[in-house]
C-alpha cells in the first residue's frame, strides 16, 4: 500500500481546521421571531465523514444501509459484521497510511451552510435560517436536525441536498432519510409542515457549468502554461462513480455524462486532451462507469501529455475521496510515468462565487414558500385512504 501523502497545499490546507469539532451549539444558531412572520427552515444536506475513528463501523452500516442495498444484494443481517470488516480497513487507510487523516468534509460544509445563509439573510433576513444535516453522522442526521427544525417552530421547509448530481444515492437517500423523519414527527391531525419545496442538483446549472471551466484556466494558467503547449495538457475532469445498476432507480450516470460534455465544451479549443475520469468504489461483481480515473489519466499520456490536470467537478465539498483516493491514483501513475506532473485540484467548497449562485438557486423556491397557501395535511387522512382503496379492490 502507498505511504502517507506529501500534502498539497492548495488542497490540504483546508483540513486543518477540521481537528477541531464544533459543537451543534456553535453552529446552528436559534434565532427569536415573531409568531405572525412565516419563516423557512433551509434543510442543506451533504454525506459527512467520521471526525472520530470510533465511528467508522456506525458510519459503514448507515451506509451500507442506505447506499449499498441500492445495487448489491448484500444481506441485512451480514451489515454490522461487514461495517466492522471496512472500518478495520478505514483505520489502516487513514491512521497508519495517511499520519491519521481527518477528513474536512464537515468543517467546509459548515462553512457552506454560513455563507449560504449570509447570502439569503442578506435578502430575506432572520425569516430564513439555513441548517444543516448528515447522511450518516450524529449530531446533524436528518431526524436529529428536523427534530430541531420542529421545536424552533418553522413550518416551511425547503429541502437542498448540496450535491452536484441527482441520483438515488445523493439526492434520492436525502429525501428518504427527510421522509422516514416527517413520519415520526407527526403529532395530532395537523402536520407541522405547512410548505414544502426540493432543490434537485446542479449539474447542468450554467453558473456552475462556467465556474468548473474558469477554475481549470486559471489553475493552468498559473502552473503549467510556461512550461507545456495547450495540446501536452491532459485534463481528466472527474465525476462520482456510479453502478451502471440501481434496481431501475436514477443512477446518476445520464447527468454525470452531460456534466462532463458541458465543462469539456468550455475547454476544448484550447486544450484537447480532455477524458472524463469516474471515481468508483470497486466492488466485487458490480459493473463500475469507465473509465475511471487511472484509466482516464493513462489514455491522455498516451496521446502525448506531459502534465495531467485532475478536476473534480462532480463533488462540491472535499472528501477521503477527491483526497485520499485521488492522491492513490497519482501515486501509481507517478511510478509507471515519473516524467509527468500532476496536479490535483479541490473541490468548488467555500469559493465565494459557489456560495453566491447556490443561494441564488435557492431564492426562488423561497420566494414560492412564503408566498403561497400553506399546506393543510392530516396524516391520519392517509390510513383512511389506503383502507378505503382496499374495499374496492377486485
Amino acid at each position: 500500500m502507498d505511504n502517507p501523502p506529501t500534502p498539497h497545499s492548495d488542497i490540504f490546507t483546508l483540513g486543518e481546521e477540521s481537528h477541531v469539532v464544533a459543537t451543534p451549539e456553535k453552529l446552528q444558531h436559534t434565532h427569536h421571531h415573531a409568531d405572525s412572520q412565516e419563516r423557512v427552515a433551509v434543510l442543506l444536506m451533504g454525506y459527512g465523514e467520521v471526525e472520530s475513528y470510533e465511528d467508522f463501523a456506525n458510519y459503514n452500516e448507515q451506509a451500507l444501509h442506505l447506499l449499498t442495498a441500492k445495487f448489491a444484494p448484500v444481506p441485512t443481517w451480514i451489515y454490522p459484521p461487514l461495517a466492522r470488516i471496512l472500518a478495520m480497513f478505514d483505520l489502516h487507510e487513514w491512521g497508519h497510511q495517511h499520519g491519521n487523516f481527518i477528513s474536512p468534509h464537515n468543517a467546509i460544509f459548515e462553512q457552506q451552510r454560513a455563507g449560504i445563509e449570509k447570502h439569503l439573510q442578506e435578502k430575506w433576513g432572520e425569516r430564513v435560517q439555513v441548517f444543516k444535516a448528515f447522511n450518516f453522522c450524529a449530531p446533524f442526521l436528518p431526524k436529529q436536525v428536523l427534530a430541531e427544525i420542529k421545536s424552533q417552530g418553522f413550518d416551511k421547509l425547503l429541502i437542498y441536498p448540496l450535491l452536484v448530481v441527482d441520483s438515488i444515492f445523493t439526492s434520492g437517500i436525502a429525501v428518504e432519510q427527510v421522509n422516514k423523519a416527517l413520519a415520526n414527527l407527526t403529532d395530532g391531525d395537523q402536520h407541522w409542515v405547512k410548505g414544502q419545496r426540493y432543490i434537485p442538483s446542479f449539474y447542468n446549472e450554467p453558473d456552475y457549468i462556467d465556474l468548473m471551466a474558469r477554475l481549470v484556466e486559471e489553475k493552468i494558467a498559473a502552473e503549467l502554461t510556461q512550461a507545456y503547449l495547450p495540446s501536452q495538457i491532459g485534463i481528466v475532469l472527474m465525476n462520482h462513480g456510479c453502478p451502471h445498476k440501481a434496481k431501475g432507480f436514477t443512477s446518476g450516470i445520464d447527468e454525470s455524462q452531460a456534466m462532463y460534455e458541458l465543462v469539456r465544451e468550455k475547454l476544448i479549443h484550447r486544450y484537447p486532451l480532455i477524458s472524463i475520469g469516474w471515481l468508483n468504489h470497486d466492488t466485487p461483481l458490480i459493473e463500475w462507469t469507465q473509465p475511471n480515473v487511472n484509466q482516464a489519466a493513462s489514455n491522455l499520456i498516451e496521446l502525448g501529455a506531459k502534465a495531467i490536470l485532475f478536476m473534480p467537478i462532480g463533488f462540491a465539498t472535499e472528501n477521503h475521496e477527491t483526497l485520499l483516493d485521488v492522491h492513490h491514483i497519482i501515486h501509481a501513475l507517478e511510478r509507471k510515468h515519473s516524467d509527468v506532473n500532476y496536479v490535483q485540484m479541490p473541490c468548488v467548497n467555500d469559493h465565494p462565487d459557489f456560495l453566491k449562485m447556490a443561494a441564488e438557486w435557492a431564492n426562488p423556491q423561497i420566494e414560492a414558500l412564503l408566498g403561497e397557501e400553506s399546506l393543510a395535511v392530516n396524516p391520519h387522512l392517509a390510513a383512511q385512504a389506503h383502507h378505503h382503496h382496499h374495499q374496492f379492490e377486485i
